[in-house]
């Protein structure tokens, strides 16, 4: 854990999807998720867990905003050192940012509070969502994101389904792909995606380096890999375009990535 509290705003840093992006952390006194990815570019997850509270009292928010380069930003992004709607200060947060700086507020999310009926009513005062969808399956579910006991695919992918009817704005699933899923994944996936009829695909691949430990500079985007940071191994750009299309072909819904 760290030994203080750093701050709760980075950035901006550039995103190919939202351009000029000011990270919100509402997690900041350590790395707090109910995942714990194998691919997480924040490294060790500290705390695992699925249960709501406080992390980081929301005065403390505003005032490092107040203190941050916000008005160069394009979007305000929440984020940060883990899953944000863990906190339960979410809600509060998103109506208070809205407010000073009339940004646009994106949320980024695991989908695994997605079921609890808060969640979503905190998640509907954001602008866009974008859903984490990177199983088809539970076996893969264990396998690349390593849930928190418990947690299923079909919990995830119902939460999401409610989200998706009770939220007015932008909605995407993004998907980050490690091997090449075979053509029966492919259409066991596009299930799921036709399923939500989500306003966008997102297709990534884990090319930042992931950390032995819990490292809060990883927030961002542009941190440089040491000798202890692993480089993970996946699939090709062009074979992620193959990946793209068919997916695209069989749901007719825009799917992308960042190598069009």
């Amino acid at each position: 854990m760290t030994n203080h509290i750093p701050t709760t705003i980075y950035g901006p840093v550039e995103s190919w999807r939202l351009g000029s992006s000011l990270g919100v952390d509402l997690l900041g006194i350590d790395s707090i998720c109910s995942f714990e990815c194998v691919y997480c570019q924040l490294g060790k997850i500290n705390i695992l867990t699925a249960q709501r509270k406080v992390f980081v009292a929301t005065e403390r928010v505003l005032k490092d905003l107040r203190n941050a380069d916000w008005q160069t930003a394009d979007v305000i992004t929440f984020s940060g050192s883990g899953e944000p709607t863990l906190a339960k200060n979410l809600g509060e947060v998103i109506e208070k940012i809205k407010h000073l700086t009339h940004k646009p507020l994106v949320v980024l999310t695991n989908s695994t509070l997605l079921h609890d009926k808060q969640v979503r009513r905190e998640l509907l005062k954001a602008d866009k969502i974008f859903c984490k969808l990177d199983a088809w399956s539970d076996s893969v579910l264990r396998r690349i994101d390593r849930p928190l006991a418990g947690i299923s695919l079909e919990s995830i992918v119902s939460g999401i389904f409610q989200l998706r009817r009770e939220f007015d704005g932008f909605l995407a699933i993004q998907t980050m792909i490690l091997r090449a899923p075979s053509d029966f994944e492919i259409e066991k996936l596009a299930e799921i995606l036709l399923l939500i009829n989500a306003d966008e695909v997102q297709l990534n691949l884990p090319t930042r380096p992931v950390p032995p430990d819990y490292f809060v500079e990883a927030r961002g985007n542009a941190v440089r890999s040491t000798r202890e940071f692993r480089q993970l191994k996946t699939v090709s750009k062009t074979e992620l375009e193959k990946i793209r299309r068919k997916l695209s072909e069989i749901t007719k819904l825009p799917v992308i990535t960042r190598y069009e």
